[in-house]
C-alpha cells in the first residue's frame, strides 16, 4: 500500500505520549444521563468533543465525530492499530491483492460475530458495501466509486478495480465501510438501492460487531455508548459506559478535565496544553486537518470571487505567520492543500506579497463592494477556534483593501451550503477520508471539494490530468512526483488558499490509558482504558 511510503509515518504513527507528573485527575463528574444514571460511576468515561455529528448510520456518516463512534460500534475489513497509519492491518479479514493493484481479496476470520450473536459471513460484507454504492444521497457513497464486490464464498469477499488502486486498502479502514449485520438491516428497511430506509433505525441501535453498542444518539448534545456482550474480537470493552458529550470551545473542554468533571478532551490547542499542569496525560501529534479559504470561481455564486485574480489577491495579502500565532504550539502553516507530512506535500508555504495581492486585486475587477466570509463556529479543529482566526483573516484582507463581514454559523447549518457549493468565500478545514495523499485529490478542479468551489475540469484541464496520475500511479517516485506537480499547480492557481494546520492534541486524566490519533477517526476509543 502506498502510504507506508508516505514521510508522514514516522509523524503520525509515532504518540509523543507526555505522562505529566503528579496523580489525580480522574472523573467525578455528576451529569445526569438520559436513563437517570450520572457519569460518576468508576466504570464510566467521559470524553468531551466539539461535535460534527449527523447519524449514526455507517452509510450516511462523512463527518469527523461520526466516525469516532462508528469506529468503537462497528469493524471494518481492514484497520490501523495505536495510532501507526503506515499500513493497514487485519479487522474483520485479512487481505491479499494481485501485482496490478486491480483486486483485493478478503478472507473474514470465520469466527468474529456480530451484537446478536450471529456471525459476520461474507453476505453481510457484500450487503454492506453495496449498501453504500446504492446511497447516491450519501457523501460518503464516493469512497465506492469504481469497485466492484463479489462473493467468493462464505468467507471470502473480493474487491476489483477497473485501474491501479494502492489506496483501496485504506479506503475500506474508513467506518462509512463498516460491516453491518444484513439480515437485521433489511428487517428494517435496509435495501442495496435509493430506497433504503435503515437509517432511522440505525440512529438508534446497532448491527455491528464492534466492541460498543449505541445506547443513546443525540446529534446536538450527548452519545452514550455500553458494550457489545457478544463481542469476540481483540479489543474488549473497557467501560461500563462511554458518554461523549458535545463540547464546542475548547477552554470549557480545558476546564472540564482539569476540574474532573470530564477523562477526555478531544480538541485542545497547543497552548491550552501548556495550561494542562500536574496530573494529566497528553497524546500529541501533527494533525491530517488543513483549515482554508474557499474562493468560488462560479460567478453565479461568487460574482468577483470568480476572476482568478481575486483568490491569487487574498492569498498574497495574508500574513501567514500572524495567523499561525493563534493556533499554538505543535500547528504549523499548511504549505498547500496535502498537509506537510504526506506524500507529494510542498516543502514550505505562501509568503506574503503584499505588491502581488494589489496587482491581482486591480486584474481582478474588485470595486471595494463587501463580502461575505462564511465559517462554522462551534467547531475548533485541533483546537484552533473558527472566530478569531476569521476576524484576524477579515483584518489583514482589510488593509489589502478587501472588505469583509463575517458570518459565523453552527457546523450543522454551514454545511449543507458548502457541500452544494452555494458559498462565494468562506473557510472551512479537510481531513483524509484515509491514509493516503490520494485524499487529498478531491481539491483538484472537477472533483469534489474543487466542485463545491465551482471549479470545473474545463476550467484547469492540466491540472485535472494532474489528478488523474497522481491517482493512478503504481511506481512509488512516479507518484510522488505527480502529487507533487499536483500540490505546487494548486498552490499556485487554485481557489483553495491553506491557512493552517493545526496539531492534534487528546489530553487525558492520569487514570486513562491508550489515547492515539488517528487521521479518520481522530480518537480511538476501543483503545481507552482504565491506568493500570
Amino acid at each position: 500500500m502506498s502510504r507506508s511510503l508516505v514521510r508522514t509515518v514516522a509523524t503520525l504513527g509515532v504518540a509523543a505520549s507526555l505522562a505529566l507528573a503528579g496523580c489525580s485527575g480522574g472523573n467525578s463528574a455528576d451529569p445526569q444521563g438520559s436513563d437517570g444514571a450520572t457519569d460518576a460511576e468508576p466504570a464510566t468515561l467521559v470524553i468531551d468533543t466539539a461535535f460534527s455529528l449527523e447519524t449514526g448510520d455507517p452509510g450516511h456518516n462523512y463527518v469527523p465525530t461520526g466516525n469516532m463512534v462508528l469506529h468503537a460500534v462497528y469493524d471494518t475489513l481492514l484497520t490501523y492499530e495505536g495510532g501507526d497509519e503506515s499500513e493497514p492491518v487485519p479487522s474483520l479479514a485479512t487481505m491479499e491483492k494481485n501485482e496490478d493493484a486491480t483486486e483485493f481479496t478478503f478472507t473474514l476470520d470465520g469466527d468474529r460475530v456480530f451484537s446478536d450473536g450471529s456471525p459476520v459471513e461474507a453476505d453481510d460484507v457484500v450487503y454492506s458495501l453495496e449498501r453504500l454504492q446504492g446511497m447516491t444521497d450519501s457523501k460518503a457513497n464516493f469512497l465506492m466509486n469504481g469497485i466492484t464486490v463479489e462473493k467468493v464464498d462464505d468467507l471470502t469477499v473480493r474487491l476489483t478495480t477497473e485501474e491501479p488502486s494502492l489506496q483501496l486498502p485504506a479506503i475500506v479502514t474508513n467506518p462509512a465501510l463498516s460491516i453491518l449485520n444484513a439480515e437485521v438491516v433489511q428487517d428494517n428497511g435496509g435495501t442495496t438501492g435509493t430506497d433504503d430506509s435503515a437509517k432511522g433505525y440505525l440512529d438508534g441501535n446497532s448491527a455491528g460487531s464492534g466492541p460498543y453498542l449505541l445506547q443513546t444518539l443525540d446529534l446536538t448534545s450527548r452519545v452514550v455508548l455500553e458494550p457489545n456482550p457478544e463481542y469476540n474480537g481483540e479489543k474488549p470493552p473497557q467501560y461500563e459506559r462511554i458518554v461523549l458529550r458535545n463540547v464546542s470551545e475548547s477552554a470549557t473542554q480545558l476546564i472540564n478535565l482539569q476540574g474532573g468533571d470530564s477523562d477526555v478532551a478531544v480538541d485542545l490547542s497547543g497552548d491550552q496544553v501548556a495550561e494542562l499542569g500536574d496530573g494529566f496525560q497528553l497524546n500529541s501529534v501533527p494533525s491530517a486537518e488543513t483549515i482554508f479559504l474557499l474562493v468560488n470561481q462560479n460567478a453565479d455564486v461568487g460574482g468577483v470571487t470568480a476572476n482568478p485574480h481575486f483568490a491569487e489577491a487574498v492569498r498574497y495579502a495574508l500574513d501567514y505567520d500572524a495567523l499561525l500565532e493563534l493556533a499554538g504550539a505543535g500547528s504549523v502553516q499548511a504549505t498547500g492543500v496535502i498537509p506537510p507530512t504526506f506524500l507529494g506535500a510542498l516543502g514550505s508555504g505562501v509568503e506574503q506579497d503584499l505588491d502581488r495581492s494589489a496587482d491581482a486585486l486591480a486584474e481582478s475587477g474588485y470595486d471595494g463592494e463587501t463580502l461575505t466570509l462564511q465559517f462554522p463556529n462551534d467547531y475548533p479543529v485541533g483546537g484552533v477556534e473558527f472566530t478569531p482566526l476569521a476576524s484576524r483573516v477579515q483584518s489583514q484582507l482589510k488593509a489589502a483593501g478587501i472588505n469583509l463581514e463575517l458570518a459565523p454559523a453552527p457546523f450543522a447549518t454551514e454545511i449543507d451550503p458548502y457541500v452544494n457549493g452555494n458559498e462565494a468565500f468562506s473557510m472551512w478545514f479537510w481531513g483524509p477520508d484515509f491514509a493516503d495523499s490520494s485524499s487529498f485529490l478531491p481539491f483538484g478542479p472537477g472533483e469534489k471539494v474543487g466542485l463545491r468551489a465551482g471549479w470545473t475540469a474545463e476550467m484547469a484541464p492540466d491540472l485535472a490530468e494532474l489528478v488523474s496520475a497522481a491517482s493512478l500511479a503504481t511506481d512509488v517516485q512516479e507518484r510522488e512526483q505527480a502529487f507533487t506537480e499536483y500540490a505546487t499547480q494548486m498552490q499556485e492557481s487554485g481557489p483553495f488558499v491553506p491557512l493552517i494546520v493545526p496539531g492534534n492534541n487528546i489530553a487525558t486524566s492520569s487514570d486513562v490509558a491508550g489515547a492515539t490519533y488517528n487521521s479518520t477517526w481522530t480518537l480511538d476509543i476501543p483503545s481507552l482504558s482504565p491506568a493500570g
